[in-house]
C-alpha cells in the first residue's frame, strides 16, 4: 500500500467508532432523524453515539452499519473501533475453495469474456475467452500482476489505441469509479480515479452515447475485426466473508452476431 494510503487507514482504525459512525451517515447523505428512524432507535441516543458520549453495543454497530450499508471490511473496522471483535472472516482469496467457485463460475461464460475483480479493481482470475483480447497491449507493466483492469482498459500503452469509442467509454468508467469512490471513501480507489482521469486525452468530462443500443458498448478492435461488446457486472447476494463480499464478475458478451461469431473463431 502506498505511504499516502497507509497513513489515511491508519487514521481511519484510530477514529472511534462514533466518528467513523457519523462519517458514513454523512456520506450517505441521512440526517440523524433519517437514520434512528431507520434504525429504530432514538435520535438522542444516536446522538450520544456519535459524539462518543455513549458506546454502543455490539448489535448496535451492526444494526447502524445495515441501515447504512457499510462494506463488511468496514464492518469489522467499526466493531474493532467500538472494542469489539470483528465478526465477518476474511478469507484470502487464494483460498483454494474461493479460487476452485471462481474458475467455474468463469469458465461457464465459454467464449464470452469474463473475469474476477477485486474492491480495486485489480483482475483475481480470468477465463480462457480475455488472453486473446489483451494481444498487442504495448505497455508490459500492465500485464504484470497485480493487473488493473482500469487502468489497462484506458491507459494509451493498454487497450486504449484499440477502442472504437474511447472517450464514450472512458466517460463510462470514470462516472462508475467515481460513484464508487462516494459510495465507499475508498482512499486507494480516489488514486486510481485521479489518476485515470489524467490519462490520454484531451477528452470531453462526460460523452454522448455515439452508438445505437440499449447500453454503452466496448467496440474493441482486433486481429479478428472489431467486437462490440455489453458488459454486465455479478455480485454475490448474500456474502458472509469481506473477500467475497469486494468481489465482481465483469463478463463481456455479444452486442451483434458479428461479434458472436468472432468470439467462438477466437476460442477455436
Amino acid at each position: 500500500m502506498p505511504p499516502v494510503l497507509s497513513c489515511y487507514a491508519a487514521l481511519m482504525d484510530a477514529i472511534p467508532v462514533g466518528a467513523q459512525l457519523r462519517v458514513w451517515r454523512q456520506r450517505r447523505r441521512l440526517s440523524q432523524m433519517a437514520l434512528s428512524l431507520e434504525a429504530g432507535v432514538s435520535q438522542r441516543h444516536l446522538s450520544c453515539v456519535e459524539s462518543g458520549r455513549v458506546s454502543p453495543s455490539r448489535e448496535m454497530v451492526l444494526r447502524l452499519a445495515e441501515q447504512l450499508e457499510v462494506p463488511l471490511r468496514d464492518c469489522n473496522a467499526l466493531l474493532l473501533a467500538a472494542g469489539y471483535a470483528p465478526c465477518f472472516a476474511d478469507r484470502p482469496l487464494t483460498d483454494p475453495a474461493v479460487s476452485a467457485v471462481l474458475r467455474a463460475m468463469l469458465a461457464a461464460h465459454g467464449a464470452n469474456p469474463a473475469l474476477a475483480v477485486d474492491r480495486h479493481w485489480q483482475m483475481v482470475e480470468a477465463n480462457a475467452a480475455v488472453a486473446p483480447l489483451l494481444a498487442g497491449v504495448s505497455e508490459p507493466s500492465l500485464l504484470r500482476p497485480p493487473i488493473n483492469v482500469l487502468r489497462l482498459s484506458l491507459h494509451p500503452g493498454g487497450l486504449a489505441p484499440r477502442i472504437g469509442n474511447l472517450a464514450e467509454w472512458r466517460a463510462h468508467i470514470l462516472a462508475r469509479l467515481r460513484r464508487q469512490v462516494a459510495a465507499s471513501g475508498d482512499a486507494q480507489l480516489s488514486v486510481l480515479a485521479q489518476e485515470l482521469a489524467r490519462l490520454g486525452g484531451p477528452f470531453p468530462e462526460t460523452a454522448h452515447a455515439v452508438t445505437p443500443g440499449i447500453a454503452v458498448p466496448l467496440l474493441l478492435d482486433g486481429p479478428a475485426g472489431r467486437l462490440a461488446l455489453i458488459s454486465t457486472t455479478t455480485v454475490f447476494g448474500t456474502p458472509l466473508e469481506v473477500s467475497l463480499s469486494e468481489l465482481a464478475i465483469e463478463a463481456f458478451y455479444p452486442a451483434d452476431a458479428e461479434t458472436a461469431a468472432r468470439l467462438r473463431a477466437l476460442q477455436a
